[in-house]
């Protein structure tokens, strides 16, 4: 006796008691059978349509009008693949669950996911675009219940260079102060209100570009509101939170005193930190004079690393490659340092928690009055 034939006895059984449709009469089967289409095997056990199906309430029938929700949802995005998932009445689950039990039945794809497949057939089908359950682009979610569609767009993320050259812009933009950076209404729910910094700067460009909400950055150190940035610029990672665009040209752009260099889109942010080294100029203040003699000392600070102390007692050790110095004045030099990233240098300066520092060394309080980047190298 073939497969189909076993299956006759039951699906008689549950024709008898219950009305449904071919969509879910065909999926009590279709696996067992190995056959990709519910609506032809259930119209091939029961060609008579019922007028209300006992577990979808013809949910099926009226699926043209969620696929419309889905196109009108995603009109505005650009994009190659999708997913689909959906929220179904606890009653419907309830009445689907029921059969199974009733009639023994395993290894049945659920009402939830028969729905999510044939809504994924639809939308492919009318726009082209192609399903993908792994990694998706973007995500439709249908709430059944009250008939609405939610879209979320996978994040994109931009690497890139920053070459600043004029003091007075901040690396941080201040979050939104009414949603604390989460956004809201009040700032487009892009998490920032204004964009007068390089993180403003920088975020304005990707939300023209790509569209998106918010847009969070990991930068490869940092530099304080009046420090130029030279050289081939500080590296940063942008990831665009629900961009409209996947896809736009990159080139080096000019943004009055920022300019942005070696932009592209990368698959992800660094999961680690990243290890870099920056070359700094620093214009630093004596409270008493200093000798080419005493500035000799600092040639010291390559032969062994720098201890860092954060505030919860944590150390940390970084190597200097390179010093050079310039006397300025009786008492005001320049120090040029080569070390790796993620040195304080006001507090290399001062010797604020940092040994050895340059204050330690020449045995005179020094004060770092302006520090540039000239190069960074990761």
């Amino acid at each position: 006796m073939s497969t189909y034939q076993q299956i006759i006895p039951i699906s008689s059984k549950i024709i008898e008691k219950y009305d449904l449709c071919h969509y879910c009469l065909g999926r009590l089967f279709s696996k067992q059978l190995r056959l990709s289409s519910n609506k032809l095997l259930g119209k091939k056990l029961n060609p008579k349509s019922v007028e209300k199906c006992h577990v979808c309430k013809n949910l099926f029938a009226n699926l043209s009008y969620f696929l419309k929700l889905m196109i009108d949802a995603s009109s505005e995005h650009s994009f190659k693949t999708f997913n689909v998932g959906a929220m179904l009445k606890p009653s419907v689950i309830d009445r689907d669950d029921s059969i199974r039990s009733q009639y023994k039945l395993k290894g049945i794809d659920s009402i939830k996911t028969d729905v999510t497949k044939e809504l994924g057939k639809l939308y492919s089908k009318k726009t082209k675009k192609i399903i993908d359950s792994v990694d998706p682009e973007i995500t439709f979610t249908l709430n059944l219940k009250d008939e609405s569609c939610q879209l979320r767009s996978k994040s994109i993320t931009v690497y890139g260079r920053y070459v600043k050259s004029e003091r007075g812009l901040s690396q941080k933009q201040k979050p939104c102060e009414n949603c604390s950076g989460k956004g809201c209404r009040m700032c487009d729910f892009h998490g920032i209100a204004e964009f007068d910094s390089i993180e403003g700067v920088l975020s304005k460009l990707f939300f023209k570009k790509f569209g998106g909400t918010t847009v969070k950055f990991t930068w490869i150190g940092g530099e304080d509101k009046s420090s130029l940035v030279l050289g081939s610029g500080r590296p940063f990672f942008a990831k665009i939170q629900n961009p409209l665009k996947r896809n736009s040209k990159l080139s080096a752009i000019s943004l009055d005193s920022v300019k942005l260099i070696c932009l592209k889109l990368v698959h992800e942010s660094p999961k680690r930190p990243i290890k870099f080294i920056s070359s700094i100029n620093m214009k630093i203040s004596t409270n008493s004079e200093v000798t080419s003699k005493d500035l000799k000392k600092l040639k010291d600070l390559t032969i062994g690393p720098v201890t860092v102390y954060d505030k919860s007692g944590k150390r940390s050790e970084k190597k200097i490659f390179e010093i050079k110095y310039k006397k300025n004045s009786k008492n005001m030099f320049t120090l040029f340092v080569r070390t790796e990233g993620g040195l304080p240098l006001k507090r290399f300066v001062t010797g604020d928690d940092v040994a050895p520092g340059v204050s330690q060394i020449l045995d005179v309080e020094c004060i770092c009055e302006e520090f540039d980047f000239i190069d960074i190298e990761v």
